[in-house]
């Protein structure tokens, strides 16, 4: 048998030391929980893409009441922007999300399904993608999607 360690690097944040862009797109992540559609959880999650040209595209948790038909916010905003921009890769990613308190204070990262998705797009694009969970007492950045998910599955594993 043989062993081995997958490390993973995060950067603990606060908002001085975050760029003009990341700013940006965090802001737009807390705009967009207010367009969640979460009237079973009163957890509204935000998040929002930035292409590689630049242009924004938000997304918000929309809930139904047949809770498997939910969608999450990484995943409105990432469909959404290849619906519209199928030709952009994604660079970056804001997730955020506000319960009934306000803004949580700890980052909330995206679920399995999300990292899935989330590193496909790496894959698909053969770029990072730069992952910001926001939280209102530290901001967590992970320099790459597939960090959020070792040992992903991805096109190459069925062709391998």
């Amino acid at each position: 048998m043989k062993e081995f360690d997958i490390t993973l690097h995060v950067d603990e944040l606060q908002p001085a030391d975050l760029s003009a862009g990341e700013r940006e797109l965090i802001e737009r992540a807390v705009a967009a929980t207010l367009s969640a559609n979460a009237k079973y959880s009163n957890f509204r999650v935000g998040a929002a893409v930035r292409l590689a040209d630049g242009r924004i595209i938000i997304g918000a948790n929309q809930e139904n009441a047949s809770f498997p038909l939910s969608l999450c916010a990484e995943r409105t905003a990432i469909f959404a922007a290849q619906a519209n921009f199928p030709e952009q890769p994604i660079v970056a990613i804001a997730i955020c999300a506000r319960n009934a308190d306000g803004l949580t204070r700890e980052p909330v990262p995206p679920c399995g399904s999300c990292r899935q998705v989330m590193t496909e797009m790496e894959d698909r694009y053969k770029n990072r993608m730069e992952v910001l969970l926001y939280g209102t007492d530290k901001i967590l950045r992970l320099h790459s999607a597939a960090d959020l998910l070792p040992l992903c599955f991805v096109d190459a594993n069925m062709h391998g």
